[in-house]
């Protein structure tokens, strides 16, 4: 039971560690909304750089974008609420109960996958050059995140035996 446990307590905190990174970035939007536009206008990229045909200087779409990471973070928090939940219910069922139970521990770090690998490595890292900014890189940040949530994926997805 301890190891079923374990695995609905690690899929609450990445869904509150989701959550507190989508609340931070609504309650203090300007300071993280900045951190969008330099990324997006690639302000702050080395001088003279040939990528800069990538930057994006509309507002509008820094807007867009910055909704963007906010819903993906708050929908990796509710996938990893309800993995949580669907695991709670099954802790106590067979071993193929509660690895069938699995399915939104999945999702939920696909999700999460989506938004700091995809969004803050591929788009923000390689896309916009954000690795080039010595103030406005998020890619280290985002890298803990990521590996973080594949770290508990591969061991909530360890075959569950039945109770004794």
């Amino acid at each position: 039971m301890v190891w079923r446990l374990s695995k609905i307590v690690m899929c609450l905190c990445l869904a509150a560690f989701a959550f507190l990174v989508a609340f931070g970035n609504i309650t203090d939007y300007g300071s993280n909304f900045a951190f969008v536009q330099h990324v997006l206008s690639m302000d702050t990229t080395f001088p003279g750089n040939a990528l800069m045909y990538r930057s994006i200087t509309n507002p509008t779409l820094w807007t867009v974008g910055y909704w963007l990471i906010i819903v993906g973070e708050g929908l990796t928090c509710v996938l990893f609420l309800i993995a949580a939940l669907k695991l709670w219910q099954a802790r106590k069922g067979s071993g193929r109960q509660f690895d069938d139970a699995k399915g939104f521990v999945v999702i939920g770090a696909t999700m999460g996958f989506l938004v700091w690998f995809l969004g803050f490595m591929v788009v923000g890292g390689e896309w916009f050059a954000m690795w080039q900014s010595s103030t406005w890189n998020g890619q280290e940040a985002a890298f803990k995140f990521y590996m973080t949530m594949l770290a508990v994926l591969i061991f909530v997805n360890q075959p569950d035996r039945d109770l004794a």
